[in-house]
């Protein structure tokens, strides 16, 4: 069978190049007569592949020396926590700007644990279909945070906020290594590695050192304290470690391929080739603003959505066409265009690893799509 072009929200397509080293490799690594997937991650092999990672991750960020590159598990979900937890430890008050799921759920985990939250914007007004401008954020805050590009909605920080000493931190899940980012601006930054950097499994934090404490909120795990993977090289307990050896060869494909710099021109160019589709159809539309727009997830509807909120016969219908687009699409090699189910429709994540070609064949589809459902 031929490879289908994978466009999931995560886990999500990875470099061909990547996965072909991969299997190359799984049998024996670099000699050692056995898999990654085999070796103690205290070994003298499996050593330089971490460490590895973490140059790379701070070559091709241009990570200051005062912020330490961790890799810990858990997901982004458990750094909703992490990041109460180790820095709201000072006046128990933090600023959440509200553009989505992941943000909401971010301000509602660190509420449970007895972060005195604030939402200092939102975009739920118009179903978080644009970022909200908020250029400085001021007050007695221990930490605002951001989601810096949404997966579900399809919108993406255009701008950073000015927080002055107040340290900014930003869920990059979905855009890490997208495009070019100015690390110093922010306190702390993570990544869920499964949608731009490698499978599931690991999640990549990036702390400025001084929001590293020995005294995290009262009853924090040790296994939730950021303190713990920085003292021990991220290996206090056994890392993800094929996760993290996959994620290495991608931070040299991204090398290979011009940095984030030159990923972000060719994300650029496939963003643009869908959106401008979407802009000139009289079929399909996209749901995010534009000014808020993501290069990275890209949701759209069919005319026939135009009424189905309020008109029973109209929302038979636009799932009738939906279930079909997504049918037809999988059969033609394009596979897991299904929207989530807060925005509808379909949705095409058009991460890194997507090639132009994958982006055009798409196109391709949805015009013979279109003409044959009007």
């Amino acid at each position: 069978m031929s490879r289908v072009y994978n466009f999931s929200a995560g886990p999500s397509c990875l470099p061909e190049e990547v996965l072909k080293e991969c299997a190359a490799e799984m049998l024996d690594y670099n000699g050692t007569g056995q898999s990654v997937m085999e070796m103690s991650h205290r070994s003298k092999a499996y050593e330089p592949i971490i460490q590895d990672a973490e140059a790379m991750v701070r070559k091709l960020m241009k990570v200051p020396e005062n912020y330490k590159i961790l890799f810990v598990q858990g997901g982004g979900s458990t750094q909703f926590a992490m990041v109460a937890e180790n820095l709201g430890i000072h006046t128990g008050k933090a600023a959440y700007i509200e553009t989505g799921v992941w943000a909401k759920k971010a301000a509602q985990e660190a509420a449970k644990l007895g972060i005195e939250v604030t939402t200092i914007a939102s975009s739920k007004d118009k179903n978080y279909s644009y970022i909200p401008k908020v250029e400085k954020i001021e007050g007695d805050y221990d930490y605002a945070y951001i989601c810096f590009n949404n997966t579900i909605m399809g919108t993406h920080y255009e701008y950073i906020p000015e927080t002055g000493n107040i340290p900014l931190v930003a869920d990059i899940s979905s855009c890490v290594l997208s495009e070019e980012l100015d690390v110093s601006k922010f306190g702390l930054l993570f990544a869920g590695a499964q949608k731009n950097l490698a499978p599931a499994g690991v999640t990549l934090v990036i702390i400025r050192e001084d929001l590293i404490t020995e005294t995290p909120r009262a009853g924090t795990p040790t296994m939730l304290t950021y303190k713990t993977h920085a003292d021990n090289g991220s290996m206090y307990n056994t890392p993800p470690c094929y996760t993290i050896y996959v994620l290495d060869k991608v931070l040299h494909w991204i090398e290979k391929n011009g940095g984030a710099a030159g990923i972000n021109k060719l994300n650029v160019e496939k963003a643009d080739y869908l959106y401008n589709f979407l802009d000139n159809s009289d079929f399909y539309h996209a749901t995010a603003e534009k000014g808020s727009r993501s290069l990275m997830n890209v949701p759209f509807l069919t005319k026939y959505s135009d009424h189905a909120a309020d008109d029973e016969a109209a929302a038979a219908k636009e799932k009738e066409i939906n279930d079909k687009f997504v049918k037809e699409a999988t059969a033609a090699g394009l596979v897991n265009l299904k929207g989530h189910r807060l925005v509808g429709g379909m949705r095409a994540s058009i991460y890194n690893a997507m090639t132009l070609d994958g982006v055009k064949a798409l196109v391709e589809f949805m015009k013979k799509f279109a003409a044959e459902n009007k």
